[in-house]
């Protein structure tokens, strides 16, 4: 995938509004090829092959008792074209043996005043070495981090990422940076009109069906599965769909005759210990990645351009929330967070889900009203959404330019 620009579809060059959006104003950017990651600026690092990699570790530090070395890369500074108050970053990486990368974020005001770097994440795809985590708070001076978000209530006109890359010092394996970015917006306060069917009406894809509930017990150093699971559940339904699941070597803990194992694994493999949560969005695109070829997080207008990656043949992990009696049909009754998968459309436009809150994997399809579905959707999350897809399904156009 390219670097794309979804300011030039939207919004003149230089163009900043200060006030809150009445329209949703999104902007996802990213540095994919060797040639896009070289804009960045290293010390110590090198691009070779298409990955960013350790060349000369320029430092060391002491994490948990072992020593790293370590090197870091700073992506140019991104506008978007508008004064954003979220940004949610996502990356593809590889982390062998004993190292780790880390993700910040840094922006810049309409004045020119820096925030300082924040740290978004320390990860390693497993958790042999590392106790992945984020870090909450951080409200030191123009932002604060929520998790996976990164907060910036009076509005940034422009941001940087930096990538640490660091390893066990005195070994030689080379953590790597696939892919870095992330979408920025600025939303209003209340979702917009439902949003007419499209181009994905009667289109429904082949997702195989897992159930989180079963899972009810499992491993409580994980959360313990059932209601705390949906987003692992629904990105290994995404990963089925890809024939791309993990192998039984990979599980081979999970005790044998045990149903949907991967389940188990990606929970673990996606869990946050600062959180404290199998739940972090870009932890589970970050685990997808490798795994397909590509996954990133990004936000979406409405149901209408989720439509359109159906019609590529790429189903959608959504983040919604809703209370009592607001979805119809919905395995459970309310939630401040739940994630499932959008698998389709009917011929009238309503939502064909994948719902891991089902009781068991023939209860996880159902069908939800567009219009209850798409305001839990972009009123609870502001229309995030899992984009995990492999080579075979390119990303389809866009309109807008926001992927």
């Amino acid at each position: 995938m390219t670097s794309v620009d979804p300011a030039s579809a939207a919004a003149a060059p230089g163009a900043v509004s200060a006030k809150r959006a009445d329209t949703q104003q999104i902007h996802y950017h990213q540095l994919d090829s060797g040639a896009q990651l070289r804009t960045g600026s290293g010390k110590g690092t090198r691009v070779a092959r298409g990955r960013l990699r350790i060349d000369t570790p320029t430092a060391t530090r002491k994490l948990g008792g072992t020593r790293y070395e370590q090197a870091t890369w700073n992506s140019p500074w991104v506008e978007p074209g508008f004064s954003f108050t979220e940004l949610i970053a996502s990356w593809s990486a590889v982390t062998p043996g004993n190292s780790f990368v880390e993700v910040r974020v840094r922006g810049r005001n309409a004045e020119g005043r820096r925030s300082s770097w924040d740290l978004m994440a320390r990860w390693a795809r497993s958790d042999t070495f590392l106790k992945r985590t984020t870090k909450a708070g951080q409200a030191d001076d123009l932002a604060d981090v929520n998790v996976d978000t990164w907060r910036a209530p009076a509005g940034m006109t422009s941001y940087q990422l930096r990538v640490t890359l660091a390893r066990k010092a005195g070994t030689n394996r080379n953590p790597g940076i696939d892919t870095i970015g992330a979408v920025v917006s600025r939303l209003p306060d209340t979702a917009p009109a439902t949003s007419k069917p499209g181009p994905g009406r009667g289109i429904v894809l082949d997702v195989p069906r897992y159930s989180q509930m079963i899972h009810e017990g499992d491993y409580p150093q994980w959360n313990g599965g059932g209601q705390a699971w949906c987003s692992p559940t629904s990105t290994s339904m995404v990963l089925g769909y890809y024939d791309s699941l993990p192998g039984p070597k990979a599980y081979s803990w999970v005790p044998a005759g045990h149903t949907d194992p991967w389940v188990d694994y990606a929970a673990r493999m996606t869990f946050d210990y600062d959180y404290d949560g199998a739940g972090n969005w870009p932890f589970n695109t970050a685990y997808a990645a490798p795994r397909v070829g590509h996954g990133f997080v990004t936000r979406l207008r409405s149901l209408r351009e989720a439509e359109q990656f159906i019609k590529a043949g790429i189903p959608l992990v959504a983040s919604i929330s809703f209370g009592d009696g607001q979805l119809t049909g919905a395995p459970i009754g309310g939630t401040a967070g739940h994630l499932l998968v959008i698998s389709g459309f009917t011929e009238d436009g309503d939502v064909v889900v994948n719902d891991p809150a089902g009781r068991t994997s023939s209860a996880v399809r159902r069908t939800y009203d567009r219009a209850q579905l798409e305001r839990a959707w972009l009123n609870g999350s502001g229309g995030v959404v899992y984009v995990i897809h492999d080579a075979a399904h390119p990303l389809p156009p866009s309109r807008h330019g926001n992927w």
